[in-house]
């Protein structure tokens, strides 16, 4: 599904991110801020800036991956709210953020961008979140 012969990470998002490895169409990233159960989708195809740009097929894969991807969050950590964006200002490669929200999180209601520094996973927590995500990335993996 992903024409990702010539796809490159952009260097930001792979210094912001753990990869979690991929789906049929994207990258599956966790940004590396323990505050908030926070992931991206970055589709795995080059020189791709806007949703639009994306083939119907594409479009439509990266719909489904984002609804099962948001889904499989809130059953986990059982948020308020999920908050999906693909906002670009700073990483002009497309990507969706998929944070879950709480109403005592730091930013709530507010956007989490600039609230706080980055609070970093330590190797611990990075493998329980990890271990905790896991069958929702299955999911993903073989749908």
């Amino acid at each position: 599904m992903a024409d990702d012969t010539d796809f490159q990470l952009h260097q930001r998002l792979a210094s912001d991110t753990v990869s979690l490895g991929r789906s049929q169409l994207c990258e599956i990233r966790l940004m590396n801020d323990s505050t908030w159960p926070w992931l991206l989708l970055v589709p795995a195809v080059a020189g791709i800036r806007e949703i639009y740009e994306l083939s119907d097929q594409q479009q439509a894969r990266l719909v489904f991956e984002s609804s099962e991807l948001s889904r499989g969050m809130m059953e986990l950590f059982a948020g308020d709210k999920m908050n999906v964006a693909a906002l670009g200002n700073m990483v002009p490669q497309l990507h969706l953020h998929h944070i879950v929200r709480f109403v005592d999180d730091p930013a709530w209601p507010g956007p989490v961008w600039g609230v706080q520094p980055p609070v970093p996973y330590s190797q611990e927590a990075l493998a329980v979140v990890q271990e905790k995500l896991e069958p929702v990335l299955a999911r993903l993996r073989r749908r």
